[in-house]
C-alpha cells in the first residue's frame, strides 16, 4: 500500500492556490475601497467655502461685474435692498 497517496503538485492544486490569493486580494481591495469611499467627503468643508462678500469683492476686483452691479449685490447681501411698489 505504499505510494497510494500522491503528494505531487498537480494543476488543480496550483490553480486553487492562485484563486485563493485572488479571492483574498479582492476582499482586501474591496475593504480598502469601501473605507476610502465612505470616509471621504466630496463636499468642501465650511472653512474652505468662500464668503459671499469675498466672492463679490473678488469678482468686482477682477472686472467681472461693474460698479452698479457690485453696489446692488452688496446692498442685497447687507439686507438693505429697497423694494419698489408691489
Amino acid at each position: 500500500m505504499m505510494g497510494w497517496y500522491q503528494s505531487d503538485w498537480n494543476g488543480s492544486a496550483v490553480f486553487g492556490m492562485v484563486m485563493m490569493v485572488v479571492l483574498w486580494g479582492g476582499f482586501v481591495a474591496l475593504a480598502i475601497w469601501a473605507i476610502a469611499r465612505f470616509t471621504r467627503s466630496d463636499r468642501p468643508r465650511a472653512h474652505e467655502l468662500e464668503a459671499p462678500r469675498a466672492v463679490l469683492d473678488r469678482r468686482f476686483a477682477s472686472g467681472d461685474i461693474d460698479a452698479e452691479s457690485y453696489a446692488q449685490a452688496r446692498r442685497m447681501l447687507d439686507g438693505t435692498v429697497l423694494h419698489g411698489p408691489a
